[in-house]
C-alpha cells in the first residue's frame, strides 16, 4: 500500500513539475514557427501535435490523480444529461466517419442529473472513442431513464475484452494485450479517469 501511495505521489509531482517546461518549449515553438523556413514547417508542426500530446497526458495524469486522492474541486450543478449525452455522441460522429464507421443512437430518456458536467463528459466520450476504435462498423448508445438513476449503454462490434482483463482495465496505464503496440489505443488513462468520474456521481 505505501508503494502504490509513493508511485502515485511521484507520478503526480512528476506531472506537475513537467508543465513548467513545457510551456516554456511551446513559447520558443511559436516563435520558431515565426522566423523557420518553408522547409522546416513540417518539422515544427509535428513538435507541435507532439507538444499537445504530452500537455494533454499531463493533464490527465494530474485530473485522476486528484480524483483518487480526493483532493479535486467539483463543482456540480444541475445538468440536463439528455443534451450532455447527444453532443458528446455528435461529436464522436465526426471521429466515426472519417473511420467508414457509425454510431447511432437506440435511445434517448429525458434525464437530469446533479454533477460535474466536465467529468460527465470525459467519462461518456472515453468509452465511446474506445467503442469507436475498435468496433468493426458501427456502434450503438443508449441513454435510460431509471428514476432514480441514469443509464448510459455503449455498445461496439469488436472482438471484446479477454476474461481475465476485465478486471484490470480501469487500472492506469493498463492496455489490452492485443492492443500494447501504441499504434491503436491511447496510454491507459481513459478508462481509468472514467471510473473515477463515475465513482463521484455514486454509480
Amino acid at each position: 500500500e505505501n508503494l502504490i501511495v509513493s508511485q502515485k505521489t511521484l507520478t503526480r509531482d512528476v506531472s506537475h513539475e513537467l508543465r513548467s517546461p513545457l510551456a516554456r518549449m511551446n513559447v520558443a515553438l511559436e516563435l520558431a514557427k515565426q522566423k523557420s523556413q518553408p522547409e522546416m514547417e513540417n518539422l515544427l508542426n509535428r513538435i507541435e501535435n507532439e507538444s499537445f500530446r504530452l500537455n494533454e497526458m499531463i493533464s490527465n495524469i494530474l485530473t485522476l490523480s486528484k480524483l483518487e486522492s480526493g483532493t479535486a474541486e467539483i463543482v456540480k450543478n444541475d445538468i440536463n444529461l439528455t443534451k450532455l449525452f447527444k453532443s458528446v455522441v455528435e461529436d464522436s460522429k465526426f471521429e466515426a466517419d472519417a473511420k467508414g464507421k457509425q454510431v447511432e443512437i437506440l435511445n434517448s430518456s429525458n434525464c437530469k442529473i446533479y454533477g460535474n458536467e466536465q467529468l460527465l463528459r470525459s467519462a461518456i466520450e472515453n468509452v465511446l472513442r474506445n467503442a469507436i476504435r475498435y468496433t468493426k462498423d458501427k456502434v450503438e448508445v443508449s441513454l435510460t431513464n431509471g428514476g432514480n438513476t441514469a443509464k448510459v449503454t455503449i455498445r461496439d462490434y469488436g472482438q471484446g475484452i479477454p476474461e481475465p482483463e476485465l478486471k484490470q482495465i480501469f487500472r492506469p496505464f493498463h492496455r489490452v494485450s492485443e492492443a500494447r503496440d501504441r499504434k491503436s489505443g491511447g496510454i491507459g488513462l481513459g478508462l481509468a479517469i472514467t471510473e473515477q468520474a463515475v465513482h463521484v456521481h455514486n454509480g
